[in-house]
């Protein structure tokens, strides 16, 4: 409607329409409150579900601390333990080693040296590696052997009666074949089978 038109409606008494107000959107109508988030909408008491966590607080899937430090300790203790099983075999193969240059040693040594006696028929027990052991000498030996002038020293299974001297050389190149060194001044209590009256029957078993 022109200026002109409209002045001669007003003119004659027509009043001019009112501006129609503007709609507000369709989503959200006048005095309409705002939409709610998740967190508004839930039920009064009911709380969110919890995120599922690994044990130790972790994330899903991992380990814990404590289950890692757990593991740590057992690979450090089996890794020790592996160490001193080694360790171990070592010091026995040389132990062993040790012993056969010994034995090796002393079988030079006492080479020609033995004065074992075909003739002798006394038995002179001793004690020797938890057993009772024997080794046959004659009356002259045995009186030298209780005097400590002479000694028995063990190899490969026989007993070799030798000189002091030359038992005191093999005690020093391998002291456990030393089977008897005889203390002339020790009591008759520390060795009962000194005592040439004093024998055991060859046929008694031990």
């Amino acid at each position: 409607m022109s200026d002109s038109l409209r002045d001669q409606l007003l003119g004659l008494g027509f009043k001019a329409p009112a501006p129609q107000p503007k709609k507000p959107p369709r989503d959200r109508q006048p005095g309409a409150k705002p939409p709610r988030s998740a967190e508004q909408r839930r039920p009064p008491g009911k709380r969110p579900p919890a995120r599922a966590e690994a044990p130790g607080g972790g994330r899903r899937g991992g380990r814990g601390r404590d289950e890692i430090d757990l593991a740590k300790a057992y690979a450090i203790r089996a890794q020790k333990e592996k160490e001193e099983r080694i360790e171990a075999e070592r010091r026995r193969q040389e132990e062993a080693r040790q012993r056969r240059e010994a034995r090796a040693r002393l079988a030079t040594l006492l080479q020609g040296r033995a004065l074992n006696a075909e003739e002798a028929d006394i038995a002179r027990h001793f004690e020797y590696g938890g057993k009772i052991k024997r080794i046959y000498v004659t009356a002259d030996q045995l009186t030298a052997l209780n005097a400590g002038e002479l000694g028995v020293v063990q190899l490969n299974g026989r007993y070799l009666l030798v000189e002091a001297a030359v038992l005191a050389e093999a005690e020093a190149v391998f002291a456990p074949a030393v089977a008897l060194k005889v203390d002339p001044a020790a009591s008759a209590a520390d060795d009962p089978y000194a005592d040439p009256r004093y024998q055991v029957p060859d046929d008694l078993v031990w």
